[in-house]
């Protein structure tokens, strides 16, 4: 547990997807909005299935609407930033209560998706694409 800045305790973990971090901090209040970059989760992701993903550690947990959940991310595409969040609201249930682990890893949540871009190679068009081929 750590100290915010007007000594409120905090719980924190940080989230990674594709090129998304996302740094959360979980404060055991009765929950409000989740706040993203400062605007509500429900204004910043406007679509119902990305709001799903980033609630679901909470859904598993059975811990909706006990903690006060502020979120800063930057990077990557929008569903990337929100498999980012969740997988740091994963962590720092974790990190709140050791307890919540097995049944958040059974369900995928704790583990980072190493999935990335692969990188372009000289010589190549794209990461694998070669340039077309001529016969004549």
């Amino acid at each position: 547990m750590v100290q915010a800045e007007a000594n409120q305790p905090y719980f924190y973990g940080t989230g990674k997807r594709k090129t998304s971090i996302a740094r959360v901090r979980l404060y055991p209040d009765e929950g409000g909005p989740i706040l993203v970059n400062g605007k509500p989760m429900d204004e910043f992701f406007n679509w119902a299935p990305w709001q799903q993903i980033i609630n679901e550690p909470f859904r598993i947990s059975n811990l909706a609407n006990k903690f006060r959940v502020v979120v800063k991310v930057a990077g990557g595409g929008v569903n990337s930033q929100a498999e980012a969040i969740r997988h740091g609201i994963a962590r720092a249930l974790v990190v709140s209560d050791a307890s919540l682990k097995p049944a958040l890893r059974r369900a995928g949540l704790i583990t980072r998706d190493a999935r990335i871009k692969e990188s372009k190679k000289y010589g190549l068009k794209r990461a694998r694409r070669a340039p077309q081929y001529t016969k004549r």
